[in-house]
């Protein structure tokens, strides 16, 4: 096999590429110690992460949960999540912070900004958070799509938006890096958790290349050499994935469509 791929491009701001590279280098070479053919020196920045998913010659990647569940043409091996520091897995919802409005419920009417309509922690946790209080029809008066969670951010930043929510990872990322961006902001409340964006790899990897996946990902989780690899990261460990992993996911869409609100609008 030639032209495997690897990719952490689900948190990799640029300030935490130097630290993702070094994570992969770290990875790439417990896999060449189990006999993996084909590893990649470097992560792969070239591509948007949604083709890279696509991609069969996947390695390693990190994806969204909601796709996995909500799209049948999406094939892709779940690995392992990761945990991360200080942080249960979900995402805020936020507003201005000079928004005298003070509750979700509050911004009935308002504009609403959403990354994707893919996104769990985008759509699929702000959908579940409006649903018990939506009824059946539009919620919001206008809905942005911005293509980034930090775009989302910058779209209430400067008013072209009244409310987002926004991956926690993503957030506390931006307020250590661009804290310029997050400090007119207000949390509104959280979303309901859900499952940490999952490693995966594609579909066609063999066994054999997915337990050494996971023997990579159990040794830079407890290295204590990696530790200033993890820390900008935010990552304070990894857990093997279960079968049943990305149900919560699924439920919180389920309990959507039960109160009539099968569609963030």
């Amino acid at each position: 096999m030639t032209g495997r791929i690897a990719s952490l491009g689900m948190y990799d701001h640029p300030a935490q590429h130097d630290a993702n590279d070094r994570l992969w280098s770290a990875i790439a070479a417990v896999l060449r110690e189990r006999g993996v053919a084909q590893v990649p020196d470097r992560l792969d920045r070239t591509r948007d992460v949604h083709a890279i998913w696509r991609d069969p010659a996947l390695l390693f990647g990190q994806a969204c949960g909601y796709p996995l569940i909500a799209d049948p043409t999406l094939d892709l091996q779940v690995i392992a999540f990761p945990i991360y520091a200080g942080r249960e897995s979900g995402s805020v919802i936020v507003a201005r912070a000079d928004d005298p409005r003070g509750s979700v419920a509050a911004f009935r009417g308002s504009r609403a900004a959403i990354n994707d309509r893919q996104s769990n922690t985008g759509m699929n946790l702000f959908r579940a958070t409006i649903a018990p209080f939506a009824g059946q029809g539009a919620f919001f008066a206008e809905l942005v799509e911005t293509g980034a969670h930090r775009a989302s951010i910058v779209a209430v930043g400067t008013g072209k938006a009244d409310l987002a929510a926004i991956d926690r990872v993503t957030y506390a990322t931006i307020a250590r890096f661009e804290p310029a961006l997050v400090a007119d902001l207000k949390i509104v409340a959280p979303s309901p958790a859900s499952p940490s964006l999952p490693f995966v790899t594609a579909a066609e990897t063999d066994a054999e290349t997915v337990a050494a996946l996971r023997s990579a990902l159990d040794h830079v989780a407890a290295n204590p050499a990696l530790a200033a690899v993890r820390e900008p990261l935010f990552l304070a460990g990894i857990i093997p994935a279960e079968p049943d992993a990305l149900t919560p996911i699924s439920m919180l869409e389920a309990e959507a469509v039960r109160a009539g609100y099968p569609t963030l609008r």
